[in-house]
């Protein structure tokens, strides 16, 4: 635990400027002119029903094989219906078409969902070579499967995804996540659950005599279990929940991610809960799952509370081969960084770090590591924005935020670099998902961001970089074809290495290209790519130059 007489040292050590200069990452939005014209719809209400303020989650895959990456976004329904009544309800997919332009083609891809809709997972779970998407929501999931012809089907009942609990019935998923957790070549699927909740039963939160209304806590709805599906290869899942040792934690779930954290080589699974402990299950790699929050140090921040902790990222942030994982949270809480120290224990580096002042204000959601600026540190990109749409009336805190974006010095270190992010970056609004890809193919991380009843906003990456990245499309045989939970490490011409690992689950309910991206400063040359598939083999190639997209396919042992 950090003591205040640190945090403020920290504090006034950063604010004086004795860290380095930070460099310039700027973003410019152009959704209007790209043709993304979305609107994520709450339906908000006098009632302040629980779920209006926890859509929606973002997708960015290239759902017709192209090699851009496409949109896609959820979206929220009729209060208390529960149904898509208009089309100002539809979730929605925008075509990428090349220049910056989008085409929405929800109709003609069939994917326009149903029902209140928060997360989104998309990966070939059928390994056809097609993106899938799984769609999280309220009593309702969709399994959408890739026909391959630029249209979906909705395959959940045969799947066996409906969701239905033995004992609670249909569950309220705020988010879902693909990976191959016992190594077979095939993609299972973690779903996080939230509350139980049922608009006929809202708790009143506030103050009757104002009149003022808001979002109750947490702690006013019943907990859930989360689900674990086992994919059998033949299109339908087996709920293992129960023997993988999985459903008999609650929580309150919002976000997951996936990472290696002790290197045994079995994907391992956190789960952000919101106001309770925070999951760690480790992959024991004989079916079964251990909780380690509490032992490894994650569970909690350094002061021993248990945050609203939304979305996270389990990335290695400081270039040790070690993933570590970074939450967001509400405003007065900070968005925690967790240290991989050795492949046991995380350490709480969020002050040490400079994200404890610098986030205390911001209330995130969707974030995402990635590098960029490309001088081969990775970066943290932020999707900010209060719970409630009237926070300033009682509070100086504000409700509508601008998304915030942190510089990874290289040091240890972080630093706010979002008011100098462009002037488009500064539009306040609810951000709630946000996603990541290279949308135009010039190496630079692109972002998209959805915004309670407000357009999206789509960030294009425009900083002046040096000029040096590798992006790595993998192709698994053996493993499963997307190559999720694969781990790659580079060396470059000068010996710095970097570790990396392919996952589409970052953030908060949304899901990102699962294109693995390298920024490499002034470097012009890999000099080894190593990749550890899911299968167990080692991959390795040499010489690689910089500034493309490199497909690498797995070769099976000889």
């Amino acid at each position: 635990m950090i003591s205040l007489g640190t945090r403020l040292l920290i504090l006034t050590t950063l604010v004086e400027g004795v860290a380095p200069q930070l460099p310039a990452v700027v973003f410019e939005e152009v959704a209007r002119r790209a043709g993304v014209d979305f609107v994520l719809r709450n339906s908000v209400t006098p009632n302040r029903h629980q779920i209006e303020t926890m859509v929606g989650g973002v997708a960015v895959f290239d759902y017709n094989g192209d090699g851009r990456p496409d949109i896609y976004f959820a979206n929220g329904a009729s209060i208390p219906e529960l149904e898509k009544t208009g089309p100002q309800f539809y979730n929605r997919l925008y075509r990428n078409d090349g220049g910056w332009r989008f085409t929405d083609v929800t109709e003609a891809a069939g994917v326009r969902g149903a029902g209140y809709q928060m997360g989104i997972a998309a990966a070939d779970y059928d390994n056809d070579g097609d993106q899938d998407l799984f769609v999280a929501g309220v009593n309702r999931n969709i399994l959408y499967r890739n026909r391959g012809d630029g249209t979906f089907e909705d395959v959940t009942r045969e799947a066996g995804l409906e969701g239905v609990d033995a004992r609670r019935g249909k569950m309220w998923s705020v988010a879902a996540g693909w990976f191959d957790y016992d190594n077979d070549g095939r993609l299972d699927l973690f779903v996080v659950n939230y509350v139980a909740w049922d608009p006929r039963t809202e708790p009143f939160c506030g103050d009757m005599s104002v009149p003022y209304r808001a979002y109750c806590h947490p702690k006013y709805y019943e907990p859930l279990p989360n689900s674990l599906y086992r994919n059998q290869g033949d299109g339908t899942f087996r709920d293992v929940s129960e023997s993988s040792g999985i459903r008999k934690h609650l929580g309150k779930g919002m976000a997951l991610a996936f990472g290696d954290y002790d290197g045994d080589g079995f994907v391992d699974t956190f789960v952000t809960n919101d106001t309770v402990p925070n999951f760690l299950f480790r992959n024991q790699g004989n079916g079964t799952f251990q909780q380690m929050a509490l032992r490894a140090g994650v569970a909690f921040n350094d002061d021993g509370r248990a945050l609203s902790s939304m979305g996270a990222d389990f990335r290695d942030y400081d270039n040790d081969g070690r993933d570590d994982v970074i939450v967001t949270a509400l405003a007065n809480e900070t968005f925690p960084l967790f240290r991989n120290r050795d492949g046991r224990l995380f350490e709480d580096r969020t002050y040490s770090s400079g994200l404890g002042p610098a986030t205390l204000a911001w209330s995130g959601w969707g974030l995402g590591v990635y590098d960029f600026d490309n001088d081969g540190h990775k970066d943290l990109f932020v999707a900010a924005g209060d719970v409630n749409d009237n926070t300033e009336l009682f509070s100086s805190r504000k409700s509508r935020q601008s998304c915030r974006v942190y510089v990874n010095r290289g040091n240890g270190t972080f630093g706010d670099v979002s008011a100098a992010a462009g002037p488009s970056f500064q539009r306040a609004a609810l951000h709630r998902g946000a996603a990541f890809g290279d949308f135009d193919g010039d190496g630079r991380v692109d972002a998209v961001v959805a915004a309670i009843n407000e357009r999206a906003a789509l960030f294009r990456n425009v900083t002046p970089t040096l000029g040096g990245w590798l992006t790595v499309r993998l192709e698994g045989r053996k493993s499963n074809r997307d190559g999720i939970g694969a781990r790659l490490r580079i060396v470059t011409e000068s010996g710095r290495e970097q570790w990396n690992h392919a996952t589409t689950s970052v953030g908060y309910a949304s899901s990102s290209d699962r294109v693995v991206h390298f920024g490499l400063g002034s470097e012009k040359t890999v000099r080894l790519l190593e990749i550890r598939w899911p299968s167990g083999y080692v991959q390795r190639l040499t010489d690689v130059k910089a500034g493309q997209m490199l497909r690498v396919e797995e070769l099976l042992r000889p």
